[in-house]
């Protein structure tokens, strides 16, 4: 005799009172899986997702730390004895938010691009989208790897800057509330470009020729107050400029742009491809083909 079959028989012998108990129990006993189930699937996708890249620290972490240091000191001590200030800002204090952001974008969309796109060639995505996961589960857990990945290598910059000397650190919690809304951005972007593309050359399409781009237009080595006119202008519809002088304003106190224009941004942008990578798991286009 099953378990649910003794329970019902036990059941019927029992007063109304005691069997509505018993009742109770039962339900909250279910409900207690469902939770530790609605908790521990997310979470071991997620612990995954760090084990990957942490096995290989030397490529995912230490490196892009040191090419971004290697930026700092070029940049930061050969223009900084020239520009001395922008802004009433030193120099080498300026140019740490942009590196910050520099290397946070480039990392959020390269952690969940290149992990969900590997997993999708080799099939092993199926087997993912199979378990009792929610897509939104799936989705989180990936995107949260890449923000805890893309934030452990802002974080390293920006202590390693205040290690040099640097004094950014004018609003922190406003700093890394910027840090996190774009590398959630990116993280989202990454998995809709995982999703719909084909090769590897469509992975690395996206940051070869526009992320990249816009990031080192976007006013991580100055201010567009510098740039020529129209170039000014046109400086104003790149959505990196708000990211990276909304994290410029946390760190050091200076904006070209307004920040409240930047949290907007943030928030549609997350909205935005946060949806499109939720609607593409759940038709399940360019996964189960």
């Amino acid at each position: 005799m099953s378990r649910a079959t003794e329970d019902s028989s036990r059941a019927v012998g029992q007063p109304p009172a005691e069997a509505e108990e018993a009742a109770r129990e039962r339900i909250a006993a279910l409900i207690d899986r469902a939770e530790e189930r609605h908790i521990t699937g997310p979470w071991t996708l997620f612990y995954k997702e760090i084990l990957r890249f942490a096995t290989i620290a030397g490529q995912t972490i230490v490196s892009p730390v040191v090419t971004t240091m290697l930026y700092f000191l070029v940049f930061g001590y050969s223009l900084g004895d020239r520009l001395e200030t922008i802004q009433g800002v030193v120099y080498v204090d300026f140019l740490v938010p942009g590196l910050v952001m520099l290397a946070l974008i480039s990392n959020a969309y390269i952690n969940s691009a290149f992990s969900l796109f590997i997993a999708k060639i080799h099939g092993t995505i199926v087997d993912l989208l199979v378990t009792p996961l929610s897509y939104t589960q799936f989705l989180f857990s990936y995107v949260a790897a890449a923000v805890a990945r893309a934030m452990l290598i802002g974080l390293i910059i920006w202590g390693v800057a205040l290690m040099m000397g640097s004094q950014a650190w004018h609003n922190v919690p406003l700093a890394l509330t910027f840090m996190v809304l774009t590398a959630m951005t990116f993280g989202f972007i990454g998995v809709v470009i995982a999703i719909i593309g084909e090769d590897f050359d469509h992975i690395n399409l996206l940051p070869n020729f526009l992320i990249t781009p816009l990031t080192f237009l976007g006013g991580v080595f100055y201010s567009i107050e510098m740039l020529p006119g129209p170039w000014d202008t046109v400086s104003l519809f790149n959505p990196i400029l708000y990211m990276v002088n909304g994290v410029r304003y946390g760190m050091v106190g200076v904006t070209d742009v307004p920040v409240s224009h930047g949290l907007i941004l943030l928030v549609a942008m997350n909205l935005f491809f946060g949806g499109v990578a939720l609607w593409l798991l759940k038709t399940g286009r360019k996964l189960r083909e």
